[in-house]
């Protein structure tokens, strides 16, 4: 019970220290200094042309600013029936994915000041919003905090024919988001996830966005069949079988999002 207590008490300063300790105060939280704050954004658009359009700007002026602010691998990622048997409610076929992982917490808060001094995408943002003065109806953005045990994000493939994987973990409640997490890092569940080729790009504990609490991750396959192969393993995974009928993480999940994403022709994951 107090290993239980002090996980929970731990986790719970990591969330709050990590959002609202801006800068080096953040860093000096336990278990937070190396770990990257993880922004996603999904943009909306009213058609697939306006959205290529942005993916087209998001490639050639955005990446590079970012990348020279050491914002970097940026993902960009669309969203297709042909992928997908089922698109949950509230996604889109015209929908845009945009990861923008930033290595210390300050660097999310000062994003917007850093584009706006680098004259060479002041200059692009300029051109491209002149021509295409309303690209995108509206973009939603989560934040989340990367796991203790994959603190980083990584690219798992640059194969041609690549695929992503974005899963949404919606918990009950606080407590069970938290056993959730556990069992992630503790009860040793991402380390299956990698034995059985579950490849990571991140593992995130989600800080702000909508429908909390909630973890999200992402994994990355060459294609399709290896994604199919690496879940057969995983349910057939003796040691995710026991893992899985431990009762301290009973009703750890009330609902799962997956969407399969494909990257666009610039994306860096």
């Amino acid at each position: 019970m107090m290993k239980r207590r002090t996980f929970l008490t731990s986790s719970l300063a990591a969330v709050f220290g990590g959002v609202f300790g801006v800068g080096g105060y953040a860093d000096q939280i336990e278990g937070t200094r190396d770990r990257w704050a993880l922004e996603l954004r999904i943009y909306h658009f009213p058609n697939v042309e306006k959205r290529d359009a942005f993916a087209r700007f998001i490639e050639r002026a955005a990446i590079p600013a970012l990348n020279r602010i050491e914002i970097q691998p940026v993902g960009v990622w669309t969203l297709s029936k042909e992928d997908n048997r089922r698109i949950p409610e509230g996604y889109n076929e015209t929908d845009l994915f945009v990861l923008i992982p930033h290595r210390r917490f300050d660097s999310v808060f000062t994003l917007i000041d850093r584009l706006t001094n680098d004259p060479d995408f002041v200059s692009a943002a300029e051109r491209f919003f002149s021509e295409e003065p309303t690209p995108y109806e509206r973009f939603e953005s989560s934040l989340s905090l990367a796991f203790t045990q994959w603190p980083r994000v990584t690219v798992p493939t640059q194969a041609s024919d690549r695929i992503a994987q974005l899963r949404i973990y919606e918990s009950p409640n606080d407590e069970r988001a938290l056993a959730k997490l556990d069992m992630f890092n503790i009860g040793g569940e991402l380390r299956i996830f990698q034995k059985v080729g579950l490849t990571p790009v991140f593992f995130g504990q989600t800080l702000i966005g909508t429908r909390l609490p909630k973890l999200t991750y992402m994994l990355g396959f060459p294609n399709k069949e290896a994604m199919r192969t690496a879940w057969r393993r995983f349910v057939q995974d003796p040691e995710w079988k026991a893992l899985s009928q431990d009762p301290t993480y009973k009703n750890t999940v009330s609902r799962i999002t997956n969407l399969i994403l494909r990257p666009t022709k610039g994306s860096q994951i």
